[in-house]
């Protein structure tokens, strides 16, 4: 029995706007140590349901945020940057589940600081499926026959995964008031959720299925401004579709298409906003 974790920070308790997640705003530090509280809710509560190994994969910006020294003994850590896999790094076939902690809504819908990988990301799709680092990251443990059992988050990230995968078990530590604003639990209330979500989840998990992607996926990304499209049409491969902002790249699996999202953002982060 082995439970694999991914760990945002923008769906953390509490967490409700840049200076909470960003590692140069004083509210940075605080957030830090209750990310890692609610990641050791999960991994102890695993533990205790008989799960032998429980691997975290540190998933928000630079990917160096988790307070490793304060982290449950047992767990095993994936953390910095430059990961081919980025928020599925280690992900593998021989996970029974999934769970992703701290997530938010995809670009260009309500929930507190929504986004998709990076702030000039407008909207992305597989085929015609619009998703988010959510959707993408469940396709991927699709792929390896692994079910995302768990999403927790503020309420439009839960309502995202229970309409993306049937029976998902959603832990709604906070609700969104603005893209900036949020009606929160306390730390302390938001564990003991957490904890009894991840029992549910851990015995419930037969009935949650992999969101398996499609095959030979076609990858659109709709940037913010012709600038972006431009960097990331640079990749071999891609196009860009006539009078919009979407760059289209055809891949082979959901891997291929999972890295060429990487590149791509990459690129279209090196845009100048003047």
């Amino acid at each position: 029995m082995k439970l694999y974790v991914s760990v945002d920070m923008e769906g953390i308790t509490g967490l409700a706007d840049h200076t909470h997640v960003d590692s140069s705003k004083h509210n940075y530090e605080r957030s830090r140590l209750i990310m890692t509280e609610e990641a050791n809710h999960v991994i102890s509560t695993a533990f205790n349901e008989g799960c032998q190994e429980v691997l975290v994969n540190d998933s928000h910006s630079k990917m160096n945020n988790l307070l490793i020294e304060k982290l449950h003994p047992e767990a095993k850590v994936i953390v910095g940057d430059v990961k081919p896999y980025s928020m599925v790094q280690g992900l593998d076939s021989s996970y029974l589940g999934a769970v992703f902690i701290g997530y938010h809504a995809r670009a260009s819908t309500l929930g507190v600081m929504s986004h998709s990988m990076i702030f000039g990301v407008r909207n992305m799709y597989i085929n015609d499926v619009a998703i988010g680092e959510m959707g993408f990251n469940a396709y991927v443990a699709g792929y390896y026959g692994v079910p995302v059992l768990l999403v927790a988050g503020d309420d439009r990230a839960a309502l995202e995964a229970e309409q993306l995968i049937p029976n998902v078990t959603t832990a709604i530590v906070k609700k969104t008031i603005t893209r900036s604003a949020v009606k929160s639990l306390t730390p302390a209330k938001a564990g003991e959720l957490l904890k009894e979500k991840t029992l549910a989840a851990l015995k419930n998990k037969d009935l949650v299925k992999p969101l398996i992607p499609p095959d030979n996926p076609l990858l659109r990304i709709e940037f913010a401004n012709y600038g972006q499209a431009e960097w990331a049409h640079l990749m071999p491969g891609t196009e860009i579709e006539e009078n919009t902002t979407i760059v289209r790249f055809q891949a082979k699996d959901i891997l291929e298409a999972y890295r060429a999202m990487l590149v791509m953002i990459e690129l279209a982060m090196r845009t100048s906003f003047c």
